[in-house]
């Protein structure tokens, strides 16, 4: 009973670090008035964990058994085309440009952070956050105030 309880605690504490770590980088994209914020990034990064989760329990459920063919690998590749889908919808096209790319991106790597919470790999998922929001604010500042001066001297 103990072990199922201490299962049970972890795989909460495991949908809150997706969740917060899914905030973390959706914060930036509500700072920067961007379509999907907090809550998109949240929902995402906790709904990968999830379905990582649940494809881990339903893996070890029905290991042995011989008539079940079961590969968690699957659910993976399922959330991949599924926030594909979300990230497509994200894109705009406005005249010259194209809008909503970074935050499809964003979308896409927060669901692998969530996927690699739902497998146990927490420092790898702390650090790919990290990076995440390093990318999309640093890299953001060295386009801003860096590129952009280049490119418009060069026009």
């Amino acid at each position: 009973m103990d072990f199922l309880v201490n299962s049970q605690i972890q795989l909460f504490l495991q949908l809150i670090l997706a969740t917060l770590l899914g905030a973390f980088i959706g914060f930036e994209r509500e700072y920067k008035r961007k379509e999907a914020g907090l809550r998109t990034y949240s929902l995402v990064c906790l709904g990968a964990c999830l379905f990582t989760v649940l494809s881990n329990c339903l893996f070890f459920t029905f290991l042995g058994q011989k008539e079940i063919n079961f590969d968690p690998s699957r659910i993976i590749q399922a959330i991949v085309m599924g926030v594909g889908f979300i990230g497509a919808g994200v894109i705009f096209r406005e005249k010259v440009t194209i809008k909503g790319l970074t935050t499809a991106a964003g979308l896409w790597v927060t669901a692998a952070i969530g996927i690699a919470v739902g497998i146990g790999y927490y420092s790898l998922a702390a650090f790919s956050a990290i990076l995440v929001i390093l990318i999309l604010f640093g890299f953001g500042e060295l386009e801003r105030n860096i590129l952009n001066k280049i490119w418009d001297r060069k026009t």
